[in-house]
């Protein structure tokens, strides 16, 4: 059985765990701080960050999407890169959007300021900060609410990887009390569709030891 090196509120662990659940493969967690940079997560992954899949002949996996494609190449069932190279390149698109420019703009700051100053360092948020991770992640669901008038799904036709990424860099920041769907309707109803999966279900009761979630957020109706 594969074994997930991640931590609760990593958005890539997220992607991962909803990826392998939509695919039904069955796999363990480990948990894993990069800030800790333990032996065991710096001997599967240099880069010392999560997630990490090992456990398999083959292993470990390193990166969201790099793990991502292995098991949409290895498993048939709910592929999720799309069919024909436009609509796939489309699904890459989107992934890479939201893995790098709305984790770095929004969902990094919120877990800079929200999760690792309070637990690690002990120290208060900045209002400063928060306030432009607020205004980027704005400008993110702008950027849902747009595709969606055009789309049933982020990417096209089809539920793929682009909506998995999506939803879990939102459900951090979801978690970490920084995301309003005010004025973003489309947005709600799809990230609403999005929680009630059962894939998504399941990570939804997680919780980061010493930080709670605003209430509405494990909720399906909010």
């Amino acid at each position: 059985m594969w074994t997930l090196h991640q931590f609760p509120l990593c958005p890539f662990s997220r992607k991962v765990r909803i990826l392998l659940a939509e695919k039904d493969v069955e796999f363990a967690m480990q948990l894993a701080y990069p800030w800790e940079k333990s032996d065991e997560l710096m001997d599967l992954n240099r880069a010392g960050q999560t997630p990490v899949l090992s456990g398999e002949r083959g292993g470990p996996l390193v990166d969201s999407t790099v793990i991502a494609e292995y098991f949409d190449e290895t498993v048939q069932k709910s592929p999720l890169m799309g069919s024909g190279a436009s609509a796939r390149a489309e699904v890459r698109r989107l992934t890479i959007w939201f893995d790098q420019k709305c984790y770095a703009e929004a969902v990094n700051p919120l877990l800079l300021e929200r999760m690792y100053k309070r637990l690690v360092l002990r120290q208060p948020p900045d209002a400063r900060m928060l306030r432009v991770a607020g205004q980027a992640l704005a400008q993110h669901l702008d950027y849902i609410e747009y595709l969606l008038g055009e789309r049933r799904w982020l990417a096209g036709g089809s539920f793929s990887l682009a909506d998995i990424s999506a939803a879990a860099h939102l459900s951090v920041a979801d978690y970490l009390g920084g995301l309003s769907f005010d004025g973003y309707p489309d947005a709600k109803t799809w990230y609403s569709t999005i929680k009630s999966r059962p894939s998504v279900r399941r990570l939804l009761p997680d919780r980061m030891e010493g930080l709670s979630p605003p209430q509405h957020y494990d909720k399906l109706d909010f």
